[in-house]
């Protein structure tokens, strides 16, 4: 009666004739997708080659000038004024003015400007003349935007270590007064500088290296675990008296650099402690053999090869290990750090790097860490340089929380487009400078746009955890056991495959069963392949309804109307002017001519209309019900509404606004209620997926954990703060057999008074009666109190009595606390963390943190379906003492279930059913499987390994990049306070 589905499904069946229904070719759909998506990133490549090409000439066309005075505009100081109100050196004024494009953060879109970290100081000669050089950069930038509206940011990476960035920000420090940020540590800028790399890190903890020189090798580790990425592969190992590898499992093989793995070796090093006496030639030995059996077997990065040698002396005769494993070829690299101020070793160190076309540095503090470890990447970069090979690398899906955290920017998954920017100057050529990386951001939603929700029927939604990188697809996909889908993607295969898959909603409390029919095809021009997925059912089809432009308009401007406003009826995100429109008032102005210059999906917008003609009806239905409500007799009826598969929305209240009992409900503080850019809403959901006809009723809670709860903040509103649904799948019947899901109806109603009069049953004391729904959660109850007790005896019942209805789901995304151990030892230094500063915090703070880090990890957690087909059951339970009575019965039409029970019997003895998701704890030798094993994946398609014409003696010699004086003081500021 309240939500009127009668009444539509009558609307519907009326205008049946005229309807057409359009079944969804998934092929087609995911070809035409994949053209969109290559014509977009093509243009960000064509942005980036320009970028490339400015910069290139403008430094050619640069004489350096080690005395040059330059001012620019530093993205920190910029609108500082000293106290004399004038504006301090290098912060002249920067005009900075909130931006939509750019997530409304504040932005200069007329210039960029410059961001160093901490540790570098700003008016060196090589960044004064690096900054000069590349201001060139700036009219591109502009125009690179005018020509290409959908482009976000755009930036210059330098290998000096300053970052220009477009548009210009304000950058703001840390806590303590850092930037940390480093632009030469990004995974961008790691892959589009070097190729490929397998990477055995060797560190000394001979009794020598104790104290200072331990935590400085252990900042150098970890500073280069840092400049490795998802295409690189690495081991690390110990040596003293003995070689060991710090994790045993990766005993004898390469692990892919991917974060799980480095995040991972950052806790061992942790664990590092220095004793014995140190012999580097096992270790060498070692080393070489694991690169030549990788190298041998076509695993790996299959590119560059390096060894890096961490020690504070070298004293034996290696020269035999290198004859006998690396001699005439040198196929592997060795890079040598030398930790201390001694210089006893140098020459020793120094000659391992320079005949095995390596590079030496000697690392005495903490500064000297991130500078000296930047030496590698320039030395493998050299064979590219030289070559001016300009490969253009896409980044894996990542999510930038560093870039603008400290302005709260909401995070986005993104991948990033690079290219490296190399010294074109005769007289360089045979050193191979690297100037630098150009790139730019590509967010995810930009492709979302091409790809949208409405055209096709999703399939499993990924919620990003607090470390986000990179989601393999079969834990996502986990239901591939054989890696089909995933073998097929990898390979850039064109192609279909069917599934069926068990999706969790409603934050993994519910499971839907779903058959899924999977097609994908490659992007052309870049490393990715796109899949589609298209459910079986309502999913496979569109339906078309054929209305007038005129007739829809008059019933689109009715107030109860609304459209996903996430959704792209209209582009309104390029034109400055349409920027403002929702996507509503965008659809109207398209379809009154006043805006002609909007583009629209016609085949969306049509649909629109149809559906805006359709469900008209149900506006003045609902009103004269509410007219006509008896409050005394119909209290708690809340709100109907209803949502068609076009993402169009109209509701109606039947009690004032302030009466209603979830006022997130239908609003932006509630995304799960409503249509978005990358779901459908969960009530529209869980009734698509039953039958036509039945009402699915599902508890709507306030409270953020989610957990549904009878009484719920009842003390501080009065009454209880959740209301019920009924939501209602309407169908168009086509066949017999066939029927197309288009409209959810749903009513919301406040079980201040029952749905079903369940209170007058349990007024026998001998009874219990519930109202539960088909995930064995409890609708109504007399006896909140008793809710937990019942409810396993609840679960109990339905799943030894009626059916098997228990079912084990997984997250392979998830975050586990990591146990805390004591032992000695200093934690590692989280990097980017530079110099002193970072040090002196850590030995202050970090001990008392150890207990809040979280590291990836598998879980599972038990989620409880009622079979359908078991219409009632009745039975004992064996309680101990008792017997429990109990009788179940499906109530018709609907997801719920009466269950009755006898209040006497006392079944406590049963253990709590919990729905807390647990880790997965794998045996010793499953869980070292697990994390050497090798999944197919797609290489880069380049390498560039060595070139005949570069001139291997550069090889050593301190860092170039002065410190910032103002870091030197600041551990001693901070020790002070």
């Amino acid at each position: 009666k309240y939500s009127g589905s009668l009444l539509l499904q009558k609307k519907y069946k009326d205008v049946e004739s005229t309807l057409k229904i359009k079944e969804v070719d998934g092929l087609e759909l995911v070809k035409k997708f994949s053209e969109q998506m290559e014509s977009m990133l093509r243009r960000k490549v064509e942005a980036v080659e320009r970028l490339v090409e400015a910069a290139e000439d403008a430094d050619l066309n640069h004489e350096y000038n080690s005395s040059l005075e330059f001012d620019y505009y530093n993205s920190l100081l910029i609108n500082e004024k000293d106290e004399n109100d004038n504006y301090v050196e290098l912060g002249d004024e920067f005009i900075l003015e909130p931006n939509e494009h750019f997530n409304n953060l504040l932005v200069n879109t007329t210039y960029s400007d410059i961001q160093l970290p901490t540790n570098v100081y700003n008016k060196d000669p090589d960044i004064l003349n690096g900054v000069y050089m590349s201001e060139a950069l700036n009219p591109i930038f502009v125009d690179n935007f005018e020509r290409d509206p959908t482009l976000t940011w755009q930036y210059f990476g330098s290998s000096t270590g300053f970052f220009r960035l477009y548009p210009g920000i304000k950058w703001l420090p840390d806590e303590n007064g850092v930037i940390s940020f480093d632009c030469r540590n990004r995974g961008w800028y790691i892959q589009a500088a070097t190729s490929p790399k397998d990477i055995v890190i060797v560190v000394d903890v001979s009794g020598s290296m104790k104290g200072l020189r331990m935590t400085i090798a252990k900042h150098t580790i970890i500073t280069i675990l840092d400049t490795l990425g998802e295409n690189d592969f690495v081991n690390i190992i110990a040596y003293n008296d003995y070689v060991h590898f710090i994790e045993p499992c990766f005993k004898g093989i390469l692990v892919q650099a991917d974060r799980d793995n480095r995040e991972h070796f950052k806790q061992l090093v942790d664990e590092l402690q220095a004793k014995g006496v140190g012999t580097v030639n096992k270790a060498l030995t070692e080393s070489f053999k694991i690169l030549r059996e990788f190298r041998d077997a076509g695993q790996g990065g299959l590119c560059n090869q390096a060894i890096m040698l961490i020690t504070d002396g070298a004293v034996e005769d290696y020269e035999a290990v290198f004859e006998k494993y690396n001699w005439p070829d040198r196929k592997v690299r060795v890079f040598t750090y030398l930790i201390g101020r001694e210089v006893t070793f140098a020459p020793n160190v120094k000659w391992i790097a320079c005949n095995n076309k390596g590079y030496y540095t000697q690392i005495s503090t903490l500064a000297d860490v991130q500078e000296n470890v930047m030496e590698y990447l320039h030395v493998l970069s050299r064979p590219m340089v030289i070559n001016h090979d300009h490969d253009i690398i896409w980044t894996e899906a990542y999510m930038d929380s560093a870039l603008f955290a400290s302005q709260a920017q909401s995070l986005l998954l993104m991948t990033t487009v690079a290219m490296p920017v190399f010294s074109k100057k005769n007289e360089t050529r045979s050193h191979g400078i690297l100037l630098g990386v150009v790139g730019s951001d590509v967010p995810l939603r930009e492709l979302l746009k091409l790809a949208p929700r409405y055209k096709y029927k999703e399939g499993k939604k990924l919620k990003p955890k607090p470390n986000y990188n990179s989601v393999d697809l079969s834990e996502v996909e986990w239901e591939d056991q054989d890696e089909i889908l995933r073998t097929a993607m990898i390979n850039g295969e064109t192609g279909y495959l069917s599934m069926d898959v068990k999706v969790p909603v409603d934050k993994g409390k519910r499971v839907l069963f779903l058959t899924n029919d999977y097609f994908f095809t490659d992007i052309s021009g870049t490393p990715f392949s796109l899949g589609v997925v298209l459910s079986r059912g309502h999913g496979e089809y569109i339906l078309l309804g054929n209305t007038s432009v005129e007739e829809g308009l008059h019933d689109l401007l009715q107030p109860d109307l609304s459209l996903a406003n996430e959704w792209i009826y209209c582009i309104t995100d390029i034109d400055p002017d349409h920027r403002k429109l929702s996507q509503l008032e965008a659809v109207i102005r398209f379809l009154t001519g006043e805006e002609p210059d909007l583009e629209c999906d016609e085949e969306l917008v049509q649909e629109v209309l149809f559906d805006a003609v359709v469900t008209a009806p149900m506006e003045a239905y609902w009103t004269t019900l509410a007219l006509n409500m008896s409050m005394e007799t119909e209290v708690g009826v809340e709100m109907a509404f209803l949502g068609t598969r076009a993402g169009l929305m109209r509701s109606a209240l039947y009690v004032g606004s302030e009466k209603i009992s979830n006022r997130k409900f239908l609003t932006q503080k509630d995304k799960e209620s409503i249509f978005t850019m990358d779901h459908f809403p969960l009530w529209y959901r869980r009734a698509a997926e039953h039958p036509p006809g039945s009402f699915i009723y599902s508890i709507v809670s306030e409270d953020d954990s989610g957990n549904p709860s009878l009484n719920t903040r009842a003390e501080e509103r009065g009454r209880e703060s959740f209301s019920h649904l009924a939501s209602h799948a309407v169908a168009i019947s086509t066949s017999p057999h066939r029927s197309i899901l288009h409209t959810v109806l749903v009513y919301q109603t406040a079980m201040e008074k029952a749905v079903f009069n369940v209170a007058s049953l349990s007024s026998l004391q001998i009874l219990n009666c519930f109202l539960v729904d088909n995930n064995g959660f409890i609708l109504v109850s007399k006896r909140p109190a008793e809710v937990r007790e019942e409810l396993h005896c609840l679960l109990l019942t339905v799943c030894l009595f009626c059916f098997d209805c228990r079912v084990t789901m997984y997250d392979y995304q998830a975050m586990c606390k990591v146990p805390y151990h004591h032992h000695s030892g200093a934690r590692p230094l989280l990097s980017p963390i530079y110099a002193f500063l970072a040090a002196v915090k850590w030995l202050i703070t970090h001990k008392h943190k150890k207990h809040d880090i979280l590291q990836p990890c598998d879980t599972e957690y038990p989620v409880f379906v009622y079979e359908p087909a078991i219409k009632e059951a009745n039975g004992l339970i064996e309680c101990g003492d008792c017997q429990k009575m109990f009788v179940a019965q499906q109530i018709a039409s609907s997801n719920l279930l009466l269950l009755i029970t006898d209040a006497v019997c006392d079944c406590s003895v049963f253990p709590p059913v919990l729905l807390d998701a647990k880790e997965v704890k794998y045996i010793l030798p499953l869980k070292c499987e697990r994390m050497r094993s090798q999944k197919l994946r797609r290489r880069p398609d380049t390498c560039h390994a060595f070139h005949p014409e570069e001139n291997a003696q550069d090889c050593g010699g301190t860092a170039e990049i002065s410190v910032s004086p103002t870091l030197l003081f600041l551990p001693l500021a901070l020790l002070l306070q």
